[in-house]
């Protein structure tokens, strides 16, 4: 997994957020990997607040607009990067739901075999260790390749962006930008270019 990267490429990450507070720390994470990609790599952010609470009966009928539009999203990028915050040691209702949604149907998902970066922010002290290693978990189940090193655990994080909610801390901003050098890495790796 060299340095090198090819410019003409250019890679498609869809990013998502576990809060949907318009403050939230991991929305700050998330637009900082935005700011720090490397050349060709390409960041969406997608919020998750539109998407209902997974139900059979309403997957029987079809996907709900919100939810189709998701799995079209994931389906467009090439890789995924999640920023989870932790709630009582774990992920966060909300994006547990996205993914049980995304994980549909069984054996076929969208998200099936797509390289993931994950990363979290929260103001305790072991960031969002705990929360991680959940949702590595959980994306055994749809198979996804995720990215080791570095873990990006924000602790403290609210002495880590300004009031803006810019993350300003230059320790945290390397991390971020070794993981997205990594996930590139990566996706090149699964998905090599001629």
């Amino acid at each position: 997994m060299g340095d090198e990267k090819p410019h003409e490429d250019t890679l498609k990450v869809l990013g998502f957020a576990g809060s949907l507070r318009r403050g939230s720390l991991n929305r700050g994470l998330l637009r900082a990997a935005q700011e720090l990609a490397p050349p060709g790599m390409t960041i969406e952010p997608y919020d998750l607040g539109a998407i209902p609470l997974y139900n059979y009966d309403l997957e029987e009928g079809g996907d709900p607009q919100p939810v189709s539009e998701f799995k079209e999203a994931i389906r467009r990028a090439q890789a995924l990067l999640i920023a989870t915050p932790e709630y009582q040691q774990g992920i966060p209702g909300v994006l547990k739901n996205a993914l049980d949604w995304a994980s549909r149907p069984a054996g076929r998902s969208v998200m099936l075999g797509k390289p993931v970066a994950i990363m979290g922010a929260s103001p305790g002290f072991t960031g969002t260790a705990r929360a991680q290693t959940q949702l590595r978990q959980a994306l055994t189940y749809t198979q996804n390749l995720v990215v080791l090193q570095p873990e990006v655990l924000v602790a403290r994080a609210h002495e880590k962006f300004d009031s803006e909610g810019r993350l300003t801390d230059a320790r945290t901003r390397e991390f971020v930008r070794r993981l997205l050098d990594q996930l590139w890495a990566l996706a090149r790796l699964l998905s090599p270019r001629p």
